[in-house]
């Protein structure tokens, strides 16, 4: 039946302000449940509710119900919307988050976080100290919580997603905690939560660095209320008064006195500007300097669940919500008013009576037509009604049609903000969202209400009618599908495939992850049949034990960073034969497992035991034995060395015909490493890891010339060779005696040019020019100019004249110099070949 009371029905003045109480629903609870038995705790923003026995209270057994403990959740109109088993003992706190988050805390410290309003929940501990003193009571807040402990010891969280509980600064032990409340730390200087406490007669204050004594002399309290923007306090005494004072307690704002000597069941606050103090039937709502107002309930037990511009009263057989009268709502309703926006709304109804004292309004408040226009839109956001709704709604329309100029943009969007807030008030919905609760919660957070409670329809309409994504919708919709569907798991994934085909960003990942959890393993892999996405598909098949499905997807994705992630996680969780036996039919995995294990820490160092087993698993023989071999050339000892070697070759004798060039030089390098071996011994010096060649060398220079000979044949060394060496030896060891004393041979393998060149470089011309003349096949002006480089002119002017290169002995003559000795004789060589 449509609402048509006039909105003053349900004001009550408190001060200079008005206040109201809204029935938003009625016949909530069933009439044998008795609320007086109950710990109540609502969640924000119009949110559920949450019953659960109280414990302390003595009840008569009733056979007809479960005996079994539970909580219960309701919604506001009094739909069961889940109800939870509990069997884990007592329960010390029991309250919500902003986002709708159940908390339970039991005696021993141990959190349940209920997430989705069906059963499904996190846990975590408050710590050891919680575990052995236990927790005596909780207070909560928007995303964190603070527990009481039996020594007054405070343990905070500061986030249920992340939950690292902390202990504050400890109050006193000594004297008895009569009660205690919370800042949030968004309303804190220090940013952290601070903790009100009344001990004694005073109020100690206590946050994540020290407890301060607050200095009062009033208590003890009872109760203590905190405002919702964290500016002021209620403090309740045992004699029945109520003192308001800042938060910082510098300021006594008012006091009011109940003249009750039975204490209240609830302190809580009104908005920012009231305090609602609760008797078992009885409320008072007490404003600034002590104005009051009063409410009575003949059905039973009230209890109040605080909100953020309001509080609601919660009876058996009702759901009010009070709250302050917003401005506007004043402006257009209050007795006596002229405000332009009420003469608008009368305007109204005098057009519907088609008088024509509509068009006199009009023109009595044409100068203030918009700012009318304004109110009576944000009126109508805050009335309950639909009819005052409505009615408001004509009048701003009514008075934007007579404007020339009027942004109709605000109109339009209060009007899908109503459509929206209406739905969801709804009682079979349940959320009696205020204008400004739902400015707070925005439609995403509404929506995300919606899905807890399963609302799927009405969350597809209203993400359509406000233009929002709707793939969160579907897809939690689908979790619950194949959660709870009796189906089999073909016609599940049948109906959830055909459902959500052809939708934009579906996350079947998602989906598929909800249906292994629930232990439905066989439909999860076909779900995951129908992602796209193989970074989504893969980790999940990981964690369901389809190792290779999960491989296969990797590698079809061509994502080498997957691939490599996937393997990594098999080499971690299996035996390394059932890892190879899963690599075998893959070559693109194999490849780059053996591309990882050649370069396993990024510094070109490689896993050399994964790559012998990989090898040896493929019969990849020359491969391993490659390895052996780069081993043996990292090691310091030449026994250790030889050894690989030895392991080398063993990999090549199954087949020697093939691999015959290998063996020879795999028993090459092990003789070598055996001649060295003893070398070392006998001499005394380090020749690991060095050539043929490079071990000549040193024996050379060394002096061991014997030794030298022998090397070079145990190893054939050709004689060019062996020449070659034993010359760079000599030369870098200086010993220009024995070199001179090859210049006597009659022949050189290498020629003697070489040996030219090498004395030179080392600086011994005089040494390097005895081997000019023996040098052969050299070009005619070469000589000339290996002369020259040994600084010997006079010898290089000889071989000009002999070769008849004038030229050069005049180059020769000029920088010599004519005047010079070695000029004269250069010129006197010269002129009796060279005409002048």
């Amino acid at each position: 039946m449509m609402d048509v009371t006039h909105p003053t029905a349900g004001w009550e003045q408190v001060g200079e302000r008005f206040y109201r109480k809204i029935q938003l629903y009625t016949q909530v609870f069933d009439l044998d449940l008795d609320l007086d038995n109950f710990i109540v705790a609502g969640a924000p923003y119009g949110g559920a509710i949450a019953l659960y026995r109280n414990e302390d209270k003595l009840v008569a057994f009733n056979p007809a119900k479960a005996s079994k403990p539970s909580i219960d959740i309701y919604s506001c109109a009094g739909k069961l919307i889940r109800s939870i088993s509990w069997d884990k003992g007592s329960i010390r706190g029991l309250g919500w988050s902003e986002d709708e988050k159940l908390l339970v805390v039991t005696a021993e410290g141990t959190v349940r976080c209920y997430y989705d309003l069906q059963g499904d929940f996190t846990q975590f501990s408050l710590g050891n100290s919680a575990e052995e003193l236990g927790v005596k009571s909780c207070k909560f807040y928007d995303h964190g919580m603070v527990a009481l402990l039996s020594n007054n010891t405070l343990i905070s969280v500061s986030s249920y997603d992340e939950p690292r509980p902390k202990q504050l600064a400890p109050p006193p032990e000594e004297g008895d905690v009569h009660s205690w409340n919370i800042i949030p730390p968004a309303y804190t200087l220090s940013r952290s939560v601070e903790v009100l406490l009344s001990i004694g007669d005073t109020v100690y204050v206590s946050d994540a660095t020290e407890c301060e004594d607050r200095f009062l002399d009033i208590g003890p309290f009872t109760h203590i209320g905190v405002s919702p923007n964290g500016k002021f306090a209620a403090l309740y005494t045992a004699t029945g008064k109520a003192h308001v004072i800042t938060s910082d307690f510098q300021t006594r704002l008012s006091e009011y006195d109940s003249r009750s000597r039975i204490p209240p069941k609830y302190l809580e606050w009104c908005g920012n500007d009231a305090v609602v103090i609760a008797w078992e039937d009885e409320v008072h709502l007490v404003g600034p300097g002590g104005s009051l107002a009063r409410f009575y309930y003949d059905s039973g037990r009230v209890h109040i669940v605080p909100d953020y511009d309001g509080v609601r009263v919660i009876a058996n057989d009702t759901c009010d919500f009070l709250q302050k009268v917003p401005d506007v709502i004043e402006d257009v309703f209050r007795l006596g008013t002229d405000s332009p926006a009420s003469i608008l709304l009368d305007a109204v109804e005098q057009l519907k009576m088609q008088s024509p004292k509509a068009d006199d309004n009009i023109q009595l408040i044409r100068p203030h037509l918009v700012e009318a226009v304004d109110t009576c839109v944000n009126a109508a956001g805050q009335e309950f009604s639909i009819h005052w709704q409505k009615q408001l709604l004509k009048a701003a329309s009514f008075g934007k049609s007579v404007l020339d100029v009027y942004n109709s943009d605000d109109f339009v969007d209060m009007c899908e903000t109503l459509r929206v807030l209406n739905a969801v008030r709804f009682f079979e919905i349940g959320l009696p969202l205020s204008y400004e609760q739902y400015q707070r919660l925005q439609p995403h957070g509404l929506i995300s209400r919606l899905l807890n409670r399963h609302e799927y329809l009405l969350a597809l309409r209203i993400a359509g009618y406000l233009r929002l994504p709707t793939d969160k919708i579907y897809v939690h919709w689908a979790s619950a599908k194949v959660k709870v569907g009796s189906e089999d798991d073909d016609a599940i994934c049948r109906k959830v495939v055909e459902k959500l085909s052809g939708k934009p960003g579906i996350s079947f990942e998602a989906i598929a992850r909800a249906a292994y959890d629930e232990g439905r393993g066989r439909l999860a892999t076909e779900l995951l049949n129908h992602e796209p996405r193989a970074g989504r598909q893969v980790p999940l098949l990981l964690s369901m034990e389809e190792d290779e499905l999960a491989l296969d997807k990797a590698i079809e994705s061509g994502d080498t960073d997957l691939v490599y992630f996937v393997l990594h996680q098999l080499k971690r969780k299996l035996p390394l034969a059932s890892f190879f036996r899963v690599l075998n039919p893959r070559p693109t995995a194999t490849a780059l497992v053996e591309a990882s294990a050649r370069d396993s820490d990024g510094s070109g160092r490689e896993d050399m035991a994964l790559l012998k087993d990989l090898y040896y698993q493929d019969d990849r023989r020359i491969d391993g034995a490659a390895v052996f071999i780069r081993e043996a050339l990292q090691q310091p000892e030449a026994r250790t060395a030889g050894d690989k070697l030895v392991l080398a070759a063993k990999l090549l004798t199954d087949n020697t015909k093939e691999n015959a060039f290998e063996l020879s030089a795999l028993k090459e390098a092990a003789s070598l490493l055996h001649a060295q071996q003893v070398l070392e011994s006998n001499l005394n010096d380090d020749f690991t890891g060095l050539s043929v060649n490079q071990t000549l060398f040193k024996l050379i220079k060394l002096g061991y010339h014997g030794r030298a000979k022998k090397v070079q044949s145990e190893f054939k060394v050709p004689e060019r060779v062996a020449w070659w060496i034993r010359l760079q030896a000599l030369v870098a060891k200086r010993d220009w005696s024995e070199i001179e004393e090859i210049s006597r041979a009659r022949k050189s393998p290498i020629g003697w040019e070489p040996f030219f060149n090498q004395t030179l470089q080392a600086g011994n011309p005089r040494l390097a020019a005895t081997f000019i003349p023996k040098c052969t096949g050299l070009e005619p002006g070469q000589i000339i100019t290996m002369y020259e480089k040994c600084g010997l002119r006079v010898k290089a002017a000889e071989e000009a004249v002999k070769t008849k290169d004038a030229e050069s002995w005049a180059r020769l003559l000029e920088a010599a110099g004519r005047n010079t000795q070695e000029g004269r004789e250069i010129e006197r060589l010269g002129l009796a070949v060279f005409k002048r």
